[in-house]
């Protein structure tokens, strides 16, 4: 008799309060590193009724005007307009950053007699699945998709009483471990007062949900479109925004174990950020091998400490080889090393902006570097010697 169960993943549009905060600490950042691409950076974001608070540290030789990068990343974002309650013409900005320690920089700067150590402890978790061609759970996969076409339509006018804050969350029945149908859909979608909630609900099936979701479902499905039955006040005013509280929403979904710590605002010698990008390359390179249809690698460092203290995975029963032996593989084919990871992945660029708002990961994007299979190869020649 096969075996079924629910599962639930969730996304957020980029006009979300937190999703704000994140995009400000990263374009911060990336405003550093254009400048300067050795930064190092922890920037913080407070979003709230009329005002952003950037603070946080850094150590760097780049002068950023941190006022006009908030207001810019806001009007991108769609914060324009002073009726939306939250405008970047008119928020207060107070800035509010300091040197990073000195403490923490001689543990992370390299020099002739020191390699490059981990900008802090902790662990981080990647993981692949090829349940979808992305190699990410299929929840999130259709969740993003559904905030990303909620952001479309309301920037391409279809749905011009549409605002920019939003959210999706999916449930999938699954069958035996497969994706089988659509359970249910729910759609909060930020909008004017001026609109009724039958025309939303009829919009937002027709030009949101059916598009990206439409081909899972069934007659049984069920779909809760604003469900409160308005959602007129949206953003920072009806919610506080902070930076780093959205890390399901930015790995997967819920699927596997996450190790606490947000990515965006953070300068890649901060092993949260990078240690976690290049656990996720190694996982779906190790899926895209044929190794196993899920895997879930955990790394672990000391602060001040280039090479981890710990790496484990579990293929979930999936594994073609058994788990110690792969752990053998990553080790031989990657460098956990952070001077490593980051040339590696070639992370020290500008690019993070883009990597806060709809996931970090199942990107199809060449900046992504750590989505790349380049390692398949290699990992297939080292299985077959095991043999």
């Amino acid at each position: 008799m096969a075996i079924k169960h629910l599962f639930t993943s969730e996304s957020v549009t980029e006009g979300h309060p937190d999703k704000v905060c994140d995009q400000i600490s990263d374009a911060v950042y990336d405003e550093m590193l254009k400048q300067d691409v050795d930064s190092h950076a922890g920037i913080e974001c407070f979003a709230t009724t009329g005002l952003v608070i950037v603070g946080g540290e850094a150590r760097t030789k780049a002068y950023v005007n941190i006022q006009d990068t908030v207001r810019r990343v806001l009007r991108e974002i769609g914060y324009d307009k002073q009726e939306y309650g939250f405008c970047a013409d008119d928020i207060g900005v107070i800035v509010t950053l300091h040197e990073q320690s000195p403490d923490i920089a001689q543990g992370v700067d390299e020099n002739k007699d020191k390699e490059l150590g981990a900008g802090d402890q902790g662990l981080m978790f990647g993981y692949a699945t090829n349940e979808t061609e992305e190699f990410m759970p299929i929840t999130l996969v259709l969740a993003h998709k559904l905030t990303r076409k909620l952001a479309e339509v309301r920037k391409n006018k279809k749905l011009p009483y549409l605002r920019p804050d939003g959210k999706s969350q999916v449930t999938v029945e699954f069958e035996d471990g497969k994706p089988k149908r659509l359970e249910t859909v729910v759609i909060a979608a930020h909008h004017a007062d001026t609109v009724s909630s039958e025309k939303i609900r009829e919009d937002i099936m027709r030009e949101v949900i059916n598009p990206v979701v439409g081909y899972l479902a069934d007659e049984k499905t069920k779909y809760f479109i604003n469900a409160t039955g308005r959602f007129v006040l949206g953003g920072p005013p009806a919610d506080t925004g902070l930076t780093g509280r959205k890390i399901i929403v930015d790995t997967y979904g819920g699927v596997g174990a996450h190790g606490g710590g947000c990515f965006s605002g953070k300068c890649v010698t901060k092993v949260d950020r990078s240690g976690a990008y290049m656990a996720r390359y190694v996982a779906k390179n190790i899926v895209a091998s044929g190794l196993a249809d899920k895997c879930e690698l955990q790394v672990a460092y000391a602060i001040g400490i280039a090479q981890p203290v710990s790496i484990f995975v579990n293929t979930k029963g999936t594994g073609k080889i058994e788990d110690d032996k792969i752990v053998e593989i990553i080790k031989k084919v990657f460098d956990f090393r952070p001077k490593q990871i980051i040339d590696q992945l070639n992370l020290k660029r500008p690019i993070y902006q883009k990597t806060a708002a709809y996931g970090h990961f199942g990107r199809n994007d060449p900046d992504f570097t750590w989505e790349k299979t380049d390692k398949v190869d290699e990992i297939k020649k080292y299985a077959s010697e095991l043999h």
